[in-house]
């Protein structure tokens, strides 16, 4: 008779106790192919190849380090170049303001002078009004 309830294992407890058991087995040998498989090219026999992958680690970190300043660089710009061309938008319409605000000022001070002119005309036609009335006056008497 078979049995009323299964056993039901997640694929993680199968497959992380299969790899423990593997792991365990390669770690018990000490066989130099599987300690490089294992942990890397260390041992004795890779000395002098180890030296010169560190050496080249060394030189692809210092460019990732490189790379990366030069990303927060290149990112700083690009903030520096919006504040710019935020201030050069504000420049520009200040810019546009200011002209407008001379042009209407310059219109006012021309009627200024035309209003000026016209009364010192007029003034000057009062003036010689009354002398000539002033003259033809003199002259009646």
């Amino acid at each position: 008779m078979p049995p009323k309830f299964k056993r039901h294992l997640n694929d993680d407890d199968v497959t992380g106790s299969v790899r423990s058991e593997r792991r365990n087995l390669l770690e018990d040998d000490s066989d130099e192919e599987e300690d490089f498989f294992l942990r890397g090219p260390s041992g004795p026999r890779f000395g002098p190849r180890n030296d010169k992958i560190k050496h080249v680690q060394n030189q692809v970190d210092e460019v990732i380090d490189v790379m990366q300043e030069n990303i927060t660089k290149v990112i700083e710009r690009g903030e520096r170049l919006d504040e710019l061309q935020d201030k050069s938008e504000s420049l520009s319409d200040n810019a546009t303001a200011f002209s407008n605000r001379s042009k209407q000022l310059r219109r006012q001070m021309w009627w200024r002078g035309c209003k000026v002119k016209a009364l010192t005309a007029l003034n000057v036609a009062i003036l010689k009004i009354i002398k000539l009335t002033e003259v033809f006056n003199k002259g009646k008497k």
